[in-house]
């Protein structure tokens, strides 16, 4: 069964960076589409990026779209997301998901992931 564990959350200054990183065991994500998506206090969950494993396909919500990259290296069963510029509002829980998919594009909503890590906090604050 697959499982996921998310990484490298932490505090960070607005403008600043941070590296989260979604590692994957008990199955390979090879055949995974992988999403990142977050959850502030009082918000509902909103999905910021997916990458699929067919054609690279990567998706971007707007509010994160030229600051986040998605990247997956399926070697090492990672993904990993690239936050820079960050701002206040990004602050939340960042959650890795997977779906087994063989088709383009990424699933759409957060209920079409079967498998989810356990979040990781971004806090971003001076």
């Amino acid at each position: 069964q697959l499982q996921l564990v998310e990484s490298g959350g932490g505090l960070v200054q607005p403008g600043g960076s941070l590296r989260l990183s979604c590692k994957g065991s008990g199955s390979t994500l090879d055949h995974y589409a992988i999403g990142w998506f977050r959850q502030a206090p009082g918000k509902q969950r909103e999905g910021v990026s997916c990458i699929n494993s067919s054609d690279g396909f990567t998706y971007y919500a707007d509010s994160v779209k030229g600051r986040f990259t998605i990247s997956r290296d399926n070697a090492k069963d990672t993904v990993t997301l690239q936050m820079n510029s960050l701002k206040p509002e990004d602050t939340a829980v960042y959650f890795c998901a997977a779906e087994a998919w063989y088709g383009s594009s990424c699933p759409v909503d957060g209920q079409d992931f079967g498998s989810w890590g356990q979040g990781t906090q971004v806090i971003v604050s001076s």
